[in-house]
């Protein structure tokens, strides 16, 4: 059924396992979940709805909130797998130093307008869309158009690897622009996206903070990255008073545990991205640390360029690496010892990608969990088509080990469909992929000859590539 032909319809799902994510992690073992209005009116047994209401069944399948996204550079899902076999030294090459400028905003629009419909597809209903690329006011305005026009809720994260956060945060059109998202309804907020790369005891990122400050937005930076932003930036940040409730540290895999407990008193939250952190030797992903310390954790996808456009690969590749450090850890210390109860369990990291990130944006009070009065962002995980799914007994662990994009059968935003019996039901596809072509084309031409080589990097036999993650050339 379309979006269009059920729009403002009243939905209710039956005899699913309802996997509500509340404050105790409720599960329902055949339960309805039930939407009007764009909201949750009624989750438990048994539910009476309106009989104007569309009727999912939902029996054989899990029904769960909309995954949430809390970092994900879109604008990069144009390049979609381009860097592969990247390290992170070729992504910053590529990106800051080399062709990352060749994007025109048609170009940004393009790979925001893709990386939204996959989010959707995949079962995310929230993104933060880490911008930071934005060259011109241009690039930024086409972006944030693209997000507010797409299926999906975004969080417009403003970023400019091609400038000093000191200097693009200082432009009024820069401010004017985020004040705009800020207040904008269609989107779900507005932060200030950049990171802190040398040791440099001025802290001439304070005015990027401060900016924030004024507008009163979150910032959100990638700390913990080995070699590139590591200790000095959270101790400068901390020293100065600009730590606030509610930022995020993406990564944070690199980092002291003063710069963690640091964190976590003044109310940071951490993003993981851990199939970029296994793949990228930004550290060791910090799920471990992040629990020692009582530092709340969410995840996301990174970018596309490189890793999987779905949450299903970062919870499965979540639990995997902290089970990995256990059992290295225990066998390193006594090789007689083993593991008998692994910390994380499966329930976990399925909190990490609803509650937890709805927790990191702050809008824990609307989306997150499937409890009367929220938003009706909803998931229908089922396919009676596949053996994967019978038999179903542990929720918790077909979610994480078992699902996948293909299996997400239903997706509401705001009680609207977007995908339906297993199809995308929103947005134009066909349009945008033909806007991705023009956008791949004009890439290729504007590279030329490095094109294939930027795919497929050598792999140097002595020479260790310097790390260039700096601002300017």
């Amino acid at each position: 059924m379309s979006s269009e032909a059920q729009a403002g319809r009243p939905i209710v799902f039956r005899n699913g396992i309802v996997l509500t994510m509340d404050d105790a992690d409720t599960v329902i073992p055949r339960g309805d979940v039930l939407v009007v209005d764009g909201r949750i009116a009624g989750v438990g047994e048994g539910i009476a709805a309106p009989d104007s209401a569309l009727e999912i069944d939902a029996s054989g399948g899990i029904v769960m909130p909309g995954m949430v996204d809390t970092h994900r550079h879109m604008w990069q899902t144009a390049m979609r797998a381009y860097g592969a076999d990247w390290t992170l030294t070729q992504y910053f090459v590529w990106f800051y130093l080399q062709h990352g400028i060749k994007f025109r905003p048609q170009d940004y629009a393009a790979g925001n307008l893709i990386s939204a419909l996959d989010a959707v597809e995949s079962g995310v209903t929230t993104s933060v869309d880490w911008s930071h690329g934005l060259s011109t006011i241009e690039h930024a305005e086409a972006a944030y158009d693209a997000l507010a026009t797409s299926p999906g809720r975004f969080v417009f994260a403003y970023g400019n690897i091609h400038q000093s956060p000191w200097e693009w945060t200082a432009d009024p059109a820069v401010q004017r622009l985020l004040e705009s998202v800020r207040d904008d309804s269609r989107m779900f907020g507005a932060a200030i996206a950049f990171d802190v790369p040398n040791q440099n005891p001025d802290f001439p990122e304070l005015a990027a903070y401060r900016v924030a400050e004024e507008l009163g937005i979150p910032v959100t930076t990638h700390a913990g990255v080995w070699g590139a932003t590591n200790d000095w930036g959270i101790a400068n940040a901390y020293d100065a008073g600009v730590m606030k409730e509610g930022f995020t540290y993406v990564h944070a895999a690199s980092l002291s545990d003063e710069s963690y407990q640091k964190i976590a008193a003044t109310g940071g939250n951490v993003s993981l991205a851990t199939e970029s952190e296994d793949t990228c030797g930004q550290g060791y992903p910090p799920i471990h640390k992040l629990r020692q310390y009582g530092i709340p954790a969410s995840l996301s996808v990174d970018t596309s360029v490189w890793f999987s456009a779905d949450l299903f690969s970062a919870m499965r590749a979540t639990v995997n690496a902290d089970r990995a450090l256990e059992h290295y850890l225990a066998h390193r210390c006594d090789p007689a010892e083993t593991v008998t109860h692994v910390k994380l369990r499966a329930q976990d990291v399925v909190r990490l990608a609803t509650r937890g990130g709805a927790q990191a944006i702050g809008r824990d009070h609307l989306i997150g969990s499937l409890e009367k009065g929220k938003l009706g962002d909803v998931v229908l995980l089922k396919n009676e088509d596949s053996p994967t799914w019978a038999p179903l007994i542990n929720p918790w662990g077909q979610v994480v080990y078992q699902a996948q994009r293909g299996d997400v059968h239903t997706v509401l935003v705001g009680g609207e469909l977007v995908k339906s019996e297993g199809k995308l039901v929103a947005g134009d596809l066909a349009g945008v992929k033909a806007k991705l072509e023009d956008t791949v084309s004009h890439l290729e031409r504007e590279v030329g000859d490095e094109w294939v080589a930027g795919q497929y990097p050598e792999i140097p036999e002595t020479e260790v590539l310097t790390n260039p993650y700096q601002y300017k050339k």
